[in-house]
């Protein structure tokens, strides 16, 4: 089966599966969900909700956020990963918001990325979820899913993007990427996972990958 031919196919599955793509990341405003997606690099979407209610009361924009210190900041997000180098990042991008962009979240992606601690992949994000860019973040849910279903070859994100982008529709990009998630986390684990008895892997990968993971 060629790759557009599985696109076709998987997508239709996907939109069956998950019809409804709510946020996974709890946020009040565009500035809120910038700093729980940059929060949630090495961490559970889960633990950044239950840390970020916290932060956001104290900070709910950029403007309040420039307001406290690093260690106050840290001491409300300390239980995600890379926490301190986090906490100095959300302080820095707060000021550089509000110097550069009058406290508004920037709507390009190079302004995002000259951002302290934001990505490529969390300006995606950004760029989906809060102004309906068409996007295709690739977080590691996306990346093992697209080089298991013969999508990509598994080698860096970048070409997982470029891949996903050429054999799916561009308005499909921005529900397509949370649809993947959400289906790598409940059907399609990295580890211990039989794809021959994965509702895509068990006709989408390719009899040399299904060996490969038994292997394992």
């Amino acid at each position: 089966m060629k790759r557009s031919e599985k696109a076709v196919k998987i997508a239709a599955m996907l939109e069956e599966f998950y019809p409804e793509t709510p946020v996974p990341l709890d946020h009040e405003n565009n500035f809120q969900l910038l700093v729980a997606v940059l929060m949630s690099a090495q961490t559970t979407d889960l633990k950044v909700n239950e840390v970020t209610p916290s932060l956001f009361a104290k900070a709910p924009t950029a403007e309040a956020m420039v307001k406290l210190s690093v260690e106050t900041i840290l001491n409300d997000i300390r239980q995600v990963g890379l926490a301190p180098t986090k906490a100095k990042n959300i302080r820095r991008l707060s000021e550089l918001i509000m110097e550069r962009h009058d406290g508004l979240i920037p709507q390009t992606f190079e302004e995002l990325e000259a951002l302290p601690g934001v990505g490529h992949k969390t300006a995606g994000v950004v760029m989906a979820q809060a102004f309906g860019v068409p996007a295709f973040p690739i977080d590691t849910h996306i990346h093992r899913l697209a080089a298991r279903w013969g999508l990509s070859n598994d080698t860096t994100v970048v070409r997982t993007e470029r891949d996903l982008k050429a054999v799916f529709p561009k308005e499909i990009w921005n529900k397509l990427h949370l649809q993947i998630i959400f289906f790598g986390r409940e059907y399609c684990p990295a580890r211990n996972h039989d794809l021959e008895q994965c509702p895509i892997c068990s006709w989408a990968a390719t009899k040399k990958r299904i060996a490969q993971e038994k292997k394992r």
